[in-house]
């Protein structure tokens, strides 16, 4: 296993991904992409017609294609079969359909295992999802948990459609829809019976909502060099 673990869990937008990958860059670690690996079975299951709510197709998926994942500085490569999937896997698609790989307990179990065998290959990592610091890496040297109000989740989901031209809107009403998607997610993390979304007892909660992402990784930083 890696000599360091750090682990940032959260809810959807509270900015643990762009946090985790500023952090790894000032660590010099290994960032792990977590939602990339839902991400990449998600697809396989897309590419090979599987029923996505059947647990044990999805289950045969994982036996029988190879998956590949590369720590490459703060982006995480991802083959499948030996073919780069690393920008396929963010199609929109693929982003809806991930939540049928995170609601399946035996897949979440065989993804954990993925998580362990890459940190196993890496000197340190930061890492981010959802059960990081409660379930794959419960004896991390240092576990964070980000927050933010649910309307500045929302205004950051637009902001990052927007980026990517997924909306050219920007009215009230479609951040209230993101607003509420969010929400709707967030509770669907938190009942879930496997992996669901809690800080660990022993995780750093830090609120997110009023700073930007310097403050954030210099806030992360900063806590892990008094405690680690």
């Amino acid at each position: 296993m890696a000599d360091l673990i750090v682990t940032i869990d959260g809810p959807a937008a509270s900015g643990k991904s762009t946090a985790a990958r500023g952090l790894a860059q000032k660590l010099g670690a290994s960032f792990l992409d977590t939602g990339a690996m839902y991400r990449a079975v998600t697809l396989a299951a897309m590419q090979h017609g599987i029923n996505l709510k059947e647990e044990q197709e999805l289950l045969g998926i994982i036996k029988r294609s190879d998956f590949q994942f590369h720590a490459d500085k703060s982006e995480m490569k991802v083959c499948i079969d030996g073919v780069d999937v690393t920008e396929q896997i963010r199609s929109p698609q693929v982003t809806a359909n991930a939540r049928y790989i995170a609601s399946a307990q035996k897949v979440r179990e065989e993804l954990v295992q993925m998580q362990r065998q890459f940190a196993a290959e890496q000197q340190s990592i930061v890492t981010e999802g959802r059960d990081q610091g409660t379930v794959a890496f419960a004896d991390a040297n240092i576990k964070f948990f980000l927050i933010a109000d649910s309307i500045e989740r929302a205004k950051r989901r637009q902001a990052e459609l927007r980026d990517k031209g997924a909306t050219e809107n920007t009215e009230e009403t479609d951040l209230s829809q993101i607003q509420k998607e969010i929400e709707d997610r967030d509770k669907s993390d938190r009942d879930r019976t496997v992996g669901p979304l809690k800080p660990a007892n022993d995780a750093i909660v830090i609120d997110t909502t009023n700073l930007n992402i310097e403050q954030v990784v210099d806030k992360l930083l900063s806590h892990v060099r008094e405690n680690v």
